[in-house]
């Protein structure tokens, strides 16, 4: 009888292997999964705080209105913006990144949710923020389209991430598989996502440990024992903390055996490290 393991790595499978053993993909599966990038215009907003949500204790959800957003751009999920925070006796302003977590043009609102993940000047101003309040931004200043052409998704995260993978479950087509693997510290930091998609949630918990680092990679790896893909082709998103995003990635890609060309993989913060984020390219 085949493990859990050996049935994913039958399922990832490339159908043609040259010699040297490495997978050749087709014309067909280069064409039809082409990542599209777009660059926007930069413009810098002031948005105003119209409601304040708790999405469970480490998660705070703001509602922004803003005359200015008439033409605001973000064609993909994972978009960020930048965040302006005024530091006393500083000419210059702080600046974080941040993701769109939904948004309106004509009614003028963008919703962006702050994970408390950390005491920080964004993690600062989301706990102290009111309504009436203000808060500059800029961007986004591009987005790179992953299609909405593969036949499964899976994305992988941390809170962090958790607005990225609500809203990629949230615009994928009706009915494609869509398996999320979140891990938070408990229970009551989970989430759910108004998909049109069929989605399938799983989450890990910390239960008091540190986040962050090979940990949670451990714990998300776990939890994917959890998810029975389907065949076809598949797309994977992971997100987080650098570390343990890099760990699952190799999971994902050596162990699993899945295309590193259908696998994008950002380092959102770095433990231990201020405003850290990047793309996670090895």
């Amino acid at each position: 009888m085949m493990t859990h393991l050996e049935i994913l790595r039958r399922r990832h499978l490339p159908s043609h292997i040259p010699h040297k053993g490495k997978a050749i993909m087709t014309i067909e599966q280069a064409n039809r999964h082409q990542v599209t990038r777009l660059r926007h215009e930069i413009r810098r907003r002031t948005l105003t705080v119209q409601s304040i949500e708790a999405l469970g204790p480490n998660m705070r959800r703001i509602t922004f209105s803003c005359d200015d957003l008439h033409d605001f751009a973000s064609a993909s999920p994972d978009d960020h913006i930048k965040l302006f925070f005024a530091v006393p006796g500083e000419e210059k302003p702080l600046m974080r990144d941040y993701t769109p977590r939904r948004f309106d043009t004509a009614a003028g609102v963008l919703v962006i949710d702050f994970a408390l993940h950390e005491a920080g000047p964004a993690t600062g101003w989301a706990i102290g923020a009111s309504v009436g309040d203000t808060l500059a931004i800029g961007g986004p200043r591009g987005s790179a389209i992953v299609p909405d052409d593969f036949d499964w998704y899976l994305l992988i995260g941390d809170e962090t991430a958790l607005p990225s993978i609500g809203r990629r479950a949230e615009e994928l087509r009706a009915g494609v598989p869509v398996f999320t693997a979140v891990v938070v510290d408990g229970p009551e930091s989970e989430q759910v996502f108004a998909a049109k998609s069929a989605w399938q949630g799983l989450w890990a918990h910390r239960n008091g440990a540190q986040s962050g680092g090979k940990e949670d990679a451990a714990r998300l790896i776990a939890a994917l024992g959890g998810i029975d893909l389907p065949t076809g082709e598949g797309f994977v998103f992971i997100a987080g903390e650098t570390e343990m995003a890099r760990a699952v990635k190799s999971y994902v890609v050596d162990t699993l055996g899945h295309r590193r060309e259908w696998v994008k993989a950002a380092g959102y913060w770095t433990r231990g490290v201020a405003d850290s984020h990047g793309g996670i390219e090895d």
